[in-house]
C-alpha cells in the first residue's frame, strides 16, 4: 500500500494528476557488491587487475514506474518506466537515458495479449533469460556473452506484439525503426538512415520444461560509415531447461551471422575490452553453445554454473590478432536468500580467448547484496 501511495505520487509530479482509476506501483532493485577482475595476454594498457565496489551483477539497479486502467471488456491500458543507475556513485545506466532500461505504454488483454510502443527488451533476451542459469545475470557470465542479441539487448522506438500463453504456447514479434538513438552514426530523418531490427521468437513453458526459439535481425543505416552495407547481422538461437527438482539442466545454441548484437565489456579504465555492440561484419560466421546446471541447496540457498562456447568460422570481425579466436567461459554462481526480497549472491568466472582476441584472458569474482522493493 505505501509502495502504491508513494508511486501515484511520484507520477503526480510527472503527469500533474493521478486518476483514481489507475493503477501504479513503484518497484526497483539495488545491487551493490565488491569484486576482482583481472585481464591478461591482452593489449598492455589493457592488462590488469582491480579490487573494488561492483553493482548491478545479478540485476542491474533499476527504480520504475508501471501501471495499468481498466478500459472494459477486457482491454487494459499499460506503462511501463524503468530508470537504470550505478549504485556505486549514482549515476544513470543505460548511456545516461533517464528511462534506459525500458520506456513503453501498450494496450493489453488477457484474450489477445499485449502491444507496446518504445523503448524495450527484445524476444530473445526475454525468452532465454529464464533458461540461462545466471539469469541473463552476472557479467561474463550471462548466455548474452556467447549469443549477442539475448544479451539483454534494448531497441529504442520499437513496436512490439505478444500474445498471451495458449496451453504454455507463446510467440512474440517486434520492430525497431531507430535500434539506437544515441548513436549519431547510426541515426538520420530518413527511415533507411537509421540502424533498424527486426526480433521474434516462440516458446513453451509448461511446468518444469521450458523451450525457446528466437531470431534477430539488424538493418544497416545508409548513412553510417561505420556500418558494413553489405552485412546484415542475423542470430538464430534454441534452447530449453528442463527442472528435475533436484537439479535443473539448461541447453542452448545460436548462429550468428554477418555481425555481433550486444558485446559485455570489461571497463578497464583506457578502454572498454568488448566485441562491441551492433557490428556490421559481411561473411562472419560463429556457432555458440551452452550447458548449464542449477540446485537448490536446502530452503534458501542455490548453486548454478554454466560452460560457454563460441566458436567463429572466420576472422571478419578482425579483433587484431590475425584471427577471431574459439571463446571458453566457465563460470560458477551461489545465492543465499535472507528474506524474499533481500539475498547475498557469490559468483566466480574465467573467459579464455575472451572476446575472440587470442590468449586473452577475464577472471572475474565477486559477493553482494541484492534488494527488490
Amino acid at each position: 500500500m505505501k509502495k502504491t501511495l508513494l508511486a501515484a505520487a511520484l507520477l503526480a509530479g510527472f503527469a500533474g494528476v493521478a486518476q483514481a482509476e489507475t493503477s501504479v506501483t513503484l518497484y526497483g532493485i539495488i545491487d551493490t557488491g565488491l569484486g576482482y577482475n583481472k585481464i591478461s595476454g591482452g593489449p598492455d594498457a589493457m592488462n590488469g587487475s582491480r579490487f573494488g565496489m561492483i553493482n548491478g551483477v545479478q540485476n542491474g539497479s533499476r527504480w520504475g514506474l508501471r501501471g495499468s486502467e481498466d478500459l472494459g471488456d477486457g482491454l487494459r491500458a499499460v506503462f511501463q518506466l524503468g530508470s537504470g543507475f550505478d549504485s556505486g556513485n549514482g549515476k544513470s545506466a543505460q548511456g545516461g537515458r533517464l528511462f534506459g532500461r525500458q520506456a513503453t505504454i501498450g494496450l493489453a488483454s488477457d484474450s489477445w495479449g499485449q502491444l507496446d510502443f518504445g523503448r524495450q527488451t527484445n524476444i530473445a533476451s526475454k525468452y532465454f533469460g529464464s533458461i540461462d542459469p545466471f539469469g541473463a545475470g552476472f557479467g561474463q557470465a550471462n548466455i548474452g556473452v556467447s549469443m549477442s542479441a539475448a544479451n539483454t539487448q534494448r531497441y529504442d522506438n520499437m513496436v512490439m506484439y505478444q500474445t498471451p500463453s495458449f496451453s504454455g504456447f507463446q510467440f512474440g514479434i517486434g520492430y525497431s525503426f531507430n535500434a539506437d538513438d544515441n548513436n549519431a552514426d547510426q541515426t538520420g530523418w530518413k527511415t533507411a538512415d537509421n540502424t533498424r531490427a527486426i526480433t521474434t521468437g516462440l516458446r513453451y513453458v509448461n511446468g518444469p520444461l521450458n523451450i525457446a526459439f528466437s531470431y534477430d535481425q539488424l538493418n544497416a543505416s545508409n548513412k553510417s560509415v561505420l556500418a558494413d552495407q553489405d552485412a546484415t547481422p542475423r542470430m538464430y538461437a534454441i534452447g530449453g531447461s528442463y527442472d528435475f527438482e533436484v537439479v535443473k539442466l539448461a541447453l542452448a545454441y545460436a548462429r550468428t551471422t554477418d555481425g555481433w548484437f550486444a558485446g559485455q565489456g570489461v571497463n578497464t579504465g583506457t578502454g572498454s575490452l568488448s566485441l562491441g555492440t551492433n557490428i556490421f561484419a559481411d561473411g562472419f560466421k560463429a556457432n555458440s553453445y551452452m550447458v548449464g546446471l542449477s540446485a537448490p541447496i536446502g530452503g534458501a540457498s542455490k548453486l548454478f554454473g554454466s560452460w560457454q562456447m563460441v566458436d567463429p568460422s572466420n576472422d571478419r570481425l578482425d579483433r587484431g590478432s590475425g584471427a577471431d579466436e574459439t571463446m571458453n567461459v566457465f563460470s560458477l554462481g551461489y545465492t543465499y536468500d535472507l528474506s524474499k526480497r533481500t539475498n547475498l549472491y557469490a559468483y566466480g568466472s574465467y573467459a579464455k580467448n575472451y572476446a575472440f582476441i587470442e590468449d586473452v584472458k577475464s577472471t572475474a569474482v565477486g559477493v553482494g547484496i541484492r534488494h527488490r522493493f
